[in-house]
């Protein structure tokens, strides 16, 4: 029984970032060293609505819930925020060359429902060294849900199950415990 919506027709492209090249592989000049976002994916989930999706444009700031909004430096500016979930996935494989789930960030981003009177802008707020910071920590394996709820734990780990069995069944068990029931 689903017991929410995974908007798998949602999916727009190829869905996770999975086999790409790497910036740091090569002769040692240019680019060596710096950050490779290949394996990165990054995951809305809407606890109000019940959607889980991949959303390619939070990458650069321009996901679906992040349109059309001018971001304040501080939460409590906002009228009746919504809070949705970000999260930063990525892929990599096991030893033995198999795909799975490799880092977990999860980040808060709260938005008005509604514009403030006399503007077309809603206004939303996220902490940039958080996301910055989760975003780097899902990079290099690590897994960091502890903020979050457990109606929107359990919907990232039904999400990442339906969306490929084989990445969650390969993942390592510290991901798989550390999203699952409590």
């Amino acid at each position: 029984m689903e017991l929410f919506n995974k908007n798998k027709e949602k999916r727009t492209g190829s869905g996770f970032n999975i086999l790409s090249g790497d910036s740091t592989d090569g002769d040692g000049g240019f680019g060596v060293g710096s950050l490779s976002l290949d394996h990165l994916t990054p995951i809305i989930i809407d606890p109000v609505d019940e959607r889980v999706f991949i959303d390619m444009g939070a990458i650069h700031a321009r996901s679906e819930i992040e349109k059309k909004v001018k971001l304040l430096e501080n939460k409590e500016e906002l009228n009746d925020p919504r809070e949705y979930w970000m999260i930063w996935v990525t892929t990599g494989h096991t030893k033995d060359g198999e795909p799975k789930y490799d880092g977990v960030g999860a980040c808060r981003f709260y938005r008005e429902v509604e514009p403030p009177e006399g503007s077309r802008f809603r206004r939303g707020y996220k902490s940039m060294p958080e996301h910055v910071n989760n975003m780097d920590k899902a990079l290099k394996g690590r897994i960091v849900v502890d903020l979050m709820d457990e109606k929107s734990l359990y919907m990232l780990r039904e999400y990442l199950k339906g969306f490929s069995e084989e990445y969650w069944n390969n993942s390592d068990d510290q991901l798989k415990e550390t999203l699952a029931d409590s």
